[in-house]
């Protein structure tokens, strides 16, 4: 498999990674951990080198399983986990009136400590922030992680879901090596300036849900339901009026697969690889079908005029629906 750096950090990954959070959370009732463990040593065998995950996954059963499931090959693999929750006050950081957040020096300390078990290793290869703590001033969030990068338990330093103006000044004290941000065709806000100041930083670019949590796949419609386990019931991009409203952005991807002998999923990550070099997408599953159907998007070439047809059809195309409810949404950007 082809590898991609991630900016200028010098940490080089597989040109896709494998977001891990659905086989213990979020998507339904946790999978097979035998047959879990199986597809993350599969992954690996396919030329997978990049393996996402999280303590509040769970929380902390997804951190297990990863540990588990790649102990015998960690040195063929770089591990993402992240901090930046109190998992002690809200443990599945969807109830009520939203997460916690902790970003304390003193307790990313403790979160590193404890995701060093948990996985099985004696460094944690990138150590992202999972959520912006308004209450913690980044500098400090950054330097309590350039502390750990010093006494070797952390390589590299990521943000998710953070502002423009919370990189650079994160930048500043301790070099980022990339930030995680939702990026799809069905949401583009990282265009409005994240990636220009991106490249401008020599910063990756992890984009998760890069299928738009299943939907680009083609494989969900308007009669779709969601069990109440599956986060998906709660977003509002997912109500039946959505979906439907949405489907014009599948057609799209159909249409210029049936051309390339390809899928909707394989277009919708292939127009992503296509827009930088320096971005890696993490699509999760929990099916071997559906990890090798992306894999094949590294096959697919999407020509200037391919990509520009693209932007033309999708300029024409509204998505209807917020990606989270508002106090999940209030939560990035910051």
């Amino acid at each position: 498999m082809k590898k991609h750096s991630l900016g200028k950090s010098g940490l080089e990954v597989s040109a896709l990674g494998l977001g891990c959070m659905g086989m213990s959370f979020s998507y339904g009732p946790p999978k097979d951990r035998k047959e879990m463990i199986a597809l993350i040593r599969t992954a690996v065998e396919r030329g997978i080198t990049f393996f996402d995950t999280a303590e509040v996954y769970g929380p902390f059963t997804n951190e297990e399983l990863v540990g588990e499931a790649l102990a015998p090959l960690r040195d063929r693999v770089v591990i993402a986990t992240k901090f930046g929750f109190d998992t002690s006050v809200d443990p599945r950081a969807m109830k009520g009136s939203g997460p916690v957040l902790n970003s304390r020096p003193e307790h990313i300390r403790e979160v590193a400590e404890a995701s060093l078990k948990r996985l099985r290793t004696d460094v944690i290869d990138l150590f992202y922030q999972h959520r912006v703590d308004p209450e913690v001033p980044i500098e400090e969030v950054a330097g309590a992680v350039r502390e750990l990068i010093r006494e070797g338990k952390v390589k590299h330093f990521g943000l998710s879901e953070a502002g423009i103006g919370t990189v650079r000044r994160a930048h500043a004290v301790q070099p980022v090596a990339c930030v995680q941000n939702e990026y799809s065709l069905w949401f583009r806000r990282p265009e409005e300036g994240l990636l220009q100041t991106l490249e401008e930083l020599g910063i990756g670019l992890v984009p998760y849900s890069p299928l738009g949590k299943g939907f680009l796949t083609g494989k969900i419609d308007a009669s779709a339901t969601f069990d109440s386990t599956d986060f998906r019931s709660t977003l509002p991009r997912f109500t039946t009026e959505a979906l439907q409203a949405n489907q014009a952005l599948v057609e799209l991807l159909g249409r210029i697969a049936a051309e390339k002998h390809a899928t909707p999923a394989q277009i919708a990550l292939a127009w992503l690889l296509a827009q930088k070099p320096w971005i890696v997408p993490i699509p999760g599953t929990t099916k071997l079908e559906r990890m090798n159907e992306n894999i094949g998007a590294l096959s697919v070439e999407l020509t200037p005029g391919d990509l520009a047809l693209i932007e033309e059809a999708a300029a024409r195309i509204t998505v209807h629906g917020n990606r989270y409810p508002d106090r999940l949404e209030a939560l990035t950007g910051r």
